[in-house]
């Protein structure tokens, strides 16, 4: 990189709009959508769909609700041609979807688009061409009159074709490409000149899309490029404003949300945003950042797992685990602190209230996606991590303090295998440790107990030992007390019963039982130990041998 960067790179100059209203307005609808990922999406993978890919992915689209979608440049490759004719002849459009085509503002290319759309209900033709000073100056070598003409005189061709055909329902899309960095001026004159041609209204519906084919501003600038063109476009209520942000800057997303305060109606781009270069932006996320919102989308990722697992299919692109709503690891924290909050939120969330969740803005269900993956265990991970695994998968609502030792168990064998721990992982740690195992070291087979005159209760318990079975007996002034005074001649170190937790396992009578409880020793250490049975007497006395043992 150059130590000095200005002398090859300039900045852009940011338009003059002092009194700029976009930063007052919010999001309070949701615009409409252009799913681009079968044309421009396909025509940036390294080996474009086929015709099985295509219509997988167009069923996909369909399911999560677009309307419009664009299908193709079928002036551009038979394979292209061939699959609007495919949707057209085999009836897979539905009523209330319209397709759209891309075409190059050339005589020749234009026929052969409305050869591609020949029999379509509803149909938008997507026009454009480049209208920046390095575009007109650099790749064309033309002037701005003659630029304008270029898409006048298009505009002519397409309008009398549709005029032709009246059997479809007909929209016309016109793109200034590259309109972030042309003249704000310039913009204004060409689409004036192309609105004078097609004469928008009820009957002839027109869309002018304002994109950002490369970023070369952050995105207040584009918004104020929107809101300049939206205030001084004459027949702005004619038309729908539409937008198409890239994503060079790695600001797509903002770019489009500002484009709508700014006064843009339709935004287009593609899901997980892919396209050239950097990609275009990304319907999932503009969507659900809608919905995190509570403003209903209009489009439906119910089952987001299915959309990831179609369009990588599609595209032979993987999504990035981490890329917003929809990676693998989105709504996931092995952070302690994050996990500690997430099962507080979780701990004191009720049904009915409204959605308030540390680290986590929509609740994972709403998009089908389960609880499992919102925290995971490794060296970097607190008390409350495995806790909330533990309970969650296996109903165990361990004690904070049985929290906190488990715990650092964890950290221990994550740090010596130096990766996550799995859920079995993790519960078979959790079994080893606490006595939850087909053969403790010592097992209750049977117990009775008596009441004594003297108020004492006495124990008589067979315990397996591991080489046979023992007899204990004991008293004291409840079962536990008589059976911790039954095993302190079997364990050489005095003890006494510190902390004692029960519940059950379930809502029904006949659930079983969970009990934890901690012993302490004469030295200072401590251990933990857990019994689950349908009585809870076996469960108590269970959890005390497991921790003596």
């Amino acid at each position: 990189m150059l130590k000095n960067p200005e002398q090859k790179y300039q900045p852009y100059p940011p338009l003059s709009l002092p009194d700029r209203h976009w930063p007052n307005r919010t999001i309070t609808q949701a615009p409409r959508w252009l799913s681009t990922d079968l044309r421009d999406g396909n025509q940036a993978l390294a080996e474009p769909m086929d015709s099985d890919r295509k219509l997988q992915f167009w069923a996909l689209l369909l399911s999560c609700g677009f309307k419009e979608i664009e299908v193709a440049f079928p002036s551009a490759s038979q394979t292209d041609f061939n699959f609007v004719r495919q949707l057209i002849d085999e009836n897979r459009i539905p009523d209330d979807v319209t397709i759209q085509v891309l075409t190059q503002a050339r005589e020749d290319l234009i026929h052969r688009t409305f050869d591609a759309l020949r029999g379509a209900k509803r149909a938008t033709v997507h026009l454009y061409n480049a209208t920046a000073p390095l575009f007109r100056r650099l790749v064309f070598g033309m002037e701005k009159a003659q630029i304008i003409e270029l898409a006048t005189r298009s505009t002519r061709l397409i309008r009398q074709l549709c005029e032709d055909n009246p059997q479809t329902d007909w929209q016309y899309e016109y793109s200034p490409e590259t309109f972030c960095f042309t003249e704000p001026e310039f913009a204004l004159e060409i689409c004036e000149a192309v609105a004078d041609i097609w004469q928008p209204c009820a009957e002839r519906p027109m869309i002018i899309n304002l994109p950002a084919t490369v970023e070369v501003s952050t995105p207040n600038v584009y918004a104020d490029q929107i809101e300049y063109f939206c205030r001084h476009f004459s027949r702005r209520n004619d038309v729908c404003i539409s937008v198409h942000p890239h994503n060079d800057r790695g600001t797509g997303v903002a770019c489009a949300e500002l484009a709508v305060m700014a006064g843009a109606d339709r935004v287009e781009g593609c899901l997980f945003g892919n396209g050239e270069r950097t990609g275009n932006v990304c319907l999932v996320t503009l969507a659900m950042n809608l919905y995190s919102q509570g403003v209903h989308p209009h489009l439906d990722f119910s089952e987001m797992n299915r959309v990831v697992e179609v369009v990588e299919s599609c595209n032979q692109l993987p999504v990035h685990p981490r890329h917003p709503w929809a990676g693998r690891l989105a709504y996931t924290a092995f952070s302690g602190s994050h996990q500690d909050a997430i099962k507080k939120g979780f701990d004191a969330r009720k049904a009915d209230e409204r959605w308030e969740m540390p680290y986590l803005p929509v609740d994972p269900q709403d998009i089908g996606c389960t609880y499992e993956a919102v925290i995971r265990v490794n060296s970097q991970s607190g008390k409350s991590g495995s806790a909330w695994l533990i309970e969650q998968n296996h109903g165990l609502k361990l004690p904070r303090a049985l929290q906190q030792d488990f715990s650092q168990h964890v950290q221990q064998e994550a740090d010596a295998q130096g990766k996550e721990m799995t859920q079995n992982a993790l519960w078979q740690l959790f079994r080893e440790r606490y006595g939850l195992v087909p053969a403790p070291r010592f097992a209750l087979h049977a117990y009775r107990s008596e009441s004594q005159e003297d108020g004492q209760l006495r124990l008589m318990a067979t315990v397996a030992t591991g080489g046979g079975t023992r007899q204990l007996e004991g008293q004291g002034n409840g079962l536990l007390s008589a059976a911790a005074h039954g095993m302190r001649r079997w364990v050489e170190t005095p003890f006494v019963i510190k902390d004692y937790h029960e519940h059950s396992l379930g809502e029904r009578s006949d659930s079983r039982s969970v009990t934890y409880i901690r012993c302490v020793f004469q030295n200072g250490t401590s251990r933990w130990g857990v019994g689950i049975d349908s009585d809870v007497a076996r469960a108590s006395l269970q959890a005390l041998f497991n921790a003596l043992g």
